[in-house]
C-alpha cells in the first residue's frame, strides 16, 4: 500500500529534480505508479489535505554545504583529486566538518574508481626496498623522480632531477640511505638500463648486471634483483606509489622551480605520505618503519661510492694558454742615447 510517507517522500524527491525512474527506485515501487500519483493530480490533492505534520522536512544543513563551491571549483580544474586532498584544503580554508560527509559529497560528483584486487608480495623487515624512474613535465621541461619505496613498512623517499641516468641513480640511492638511515638487504628493479644490460631469463639464459653498478652495490652491501621482462607488476609496492606521488602530489600543485619542487616533495613525504594510514598495511609506514624496520637495516657505508669510471667520462678541463711575453717599448730619443753611448 502507498502510504502517506511514501506520498510525502515522492514529493519531496519530485521538488528536488529527481527523474521519475529515480523516485520510483528509491521508494522501490514501479514507474508506473509515480506516473499514476503524478499524472493524475492525485498526490497533490491528497497532501494538500493533509495535517502539516506529513510534510517533508526541508533538508538539514550541513557544515561542508558552506564549501562546496572550493570542492566543485577544483574537481572542475583537476577531476581526478582526493577526497583526502580536498580534505586538507578545505580544512585550510576553516572547514571543521568531518571527512565523512565530505567524502560522501566528492562521491556523488565523481564516482571513486574501483580498488585494484592484485594482492601484494609481503617481504621481512629490512628486506626489500623497489625503485623506479617515472617522468613529469614541468614548464621548464622534463623531470625524473626517482622513487624508492621499503616493501615492508611502505616508507618512501623520493626526489626529482633533470637526467634519468646511472650517475643520477647512485647519487639519489645514496640520497635515499641517508633518509632511511640504513641499507635493505636487495634492491628491486625494472628493467633499467643503467642497472641491467640484458636478461635472457625468458629463454633459459641468465641475468647480465651492469658491472658499475655491481660495484655500486658492493660498497653499499645491497643485492640486485630485477623484475623479469614484461612483469613489471611484480615491482607493484614502487608502481602503485608512482600513481600515488602523481595524484596525491604533483596533480593540481605549483612548483617555481627545481629547488621548491623537491623541497616541496621532502615536505610531503613527511607531512603526508609517511604519516598517513596505508590501505594495504592499515598503519602509517613511519610507524612501521620505525618500530620493525629500521634496526634490522645495514650499516651505511663509511664514505660516498667513487667512480674511476663515472668520473673519467667526464670532460678534461681545457689547458691553460700561457701567456706571451711582455716587451718593454721605450722612445726612439732613448734608444739614441744607447747607440751615442756604445759610440
Amino acid at each position: 500500500m502507498f502510504g502517506r510517507e511514501q506520498r510525502v517522500l515522492l514529493r519531496h524527491y519530485l521538488e528536488q529534480g529527481l527523474s521519475k525512474t529515480a523516485v520510483a527506485e528509491r521508494l522501490g515501487i514501479s514507474r508506473r505508479s509515480v506516473y499514476y500519483w503524478v499524472e493524475t493530480g492525485q498526490l497533490d490533492r491528497e497532501l494538500d489535505d493533509e495535517p502539516v505534520r506529513y510534510r517533508a522536512r526541508p533538508p538539514v544543513a550541513r557544515k561542508v554545504d558552506a564549501y562546496r563551491g572550493i570542492v566543485e571549483t577544483r574537481l572542475a580544474e583537476y577531476p581526478k583529486l582526493s577526497a583526502v586532498r580536498l580534505f586538507e584544503e578545505i580544512k585550510a580554508a576553516g572547514y571543521e566538518g568531518g571527512y565523512t560527509q565530505l567524502k560522501e559529497f566528492v562521491r556523488s560528483v565523481r564516482p571513486t574508481p574501483p580498488v585494484d584486487p592484485v594482492v601484494r608480495f609481503e617481504t621481512a623487515p629490512g628486506h626489500q626496498a623497489q625503485v623506479d624512474f617515472a617522468e613529469f613535465r614541468l614548464p621548464w621541461g622534463k623531470r625524473y623522480a626517482l622513487v624508492v619505496v621499503l616493501g615492508y613498512s611502505r616508507m618512501m623517499w623520493l626526489q626529482f632531477y633533470s637526467r634519468q641516468t646511472m650517475a643520477v641513480l647512485i647519487r639519489g640511492l645514496e640520497s635515499a640511505f641517508e633518509f632511511l638511515g640504513g641499507v635493505p638487504n636487495e634492491l628491486l628493479f625494472d628493467q633499467l638500463k643503467a642497472v641491467i644490460i640484458d636478461d635472457e631469463r625468458l629463454a633459459g639464459g641468465k641475468l647480465l648486471e651492469n658491472a658499475e653498478f655491481m660495484r655500486f652495490a658492493a660498497h653499499w652491501g645491497f643485492r640486485i634483483r630485477a623484475c623479469r621482462p614484461y612483469r613489471a607488476r611484480t615491482k607493484g609496492k614502487v608502481e602503485r606509489p608512482i600513481g600515488y606521488v602523481r595524484q596525491g602530489f604533483f596533480y593540481g600543485r605549483h612548483f617555481l622551480n627545481d629547488e621548491d619542487l623537491n623541497a616541496q616533495a621532502l615536505s610531503w613525504m613527511a607531512r603526508t605520505a609517511n604519516v598517513r594510514t596505508h590501505r594495504t598495511i592499515l598503519e602509517a609506514p613511519q610507524a612501521r618503519f620505525e618500530r620493525d624496520e629500521r634496526a634490522r637495516f645495514n650499516p651505511l657505508a663509511m664514505q660516498p661510492y667513487r667512480s674511476l669510471v663515472l668520473e673519467s667520462a667526464r670532460p678534461a678541463a681545457r689547458p691553460r694558454l700561457h701567456s706571451m711575453p711582455t716587451v718593454e717599448r721605450r722612445p726612439l730619443a732613448v734608444y739614441e742615447q744607447i747607440a751615442g753611448a756604445v759610440a
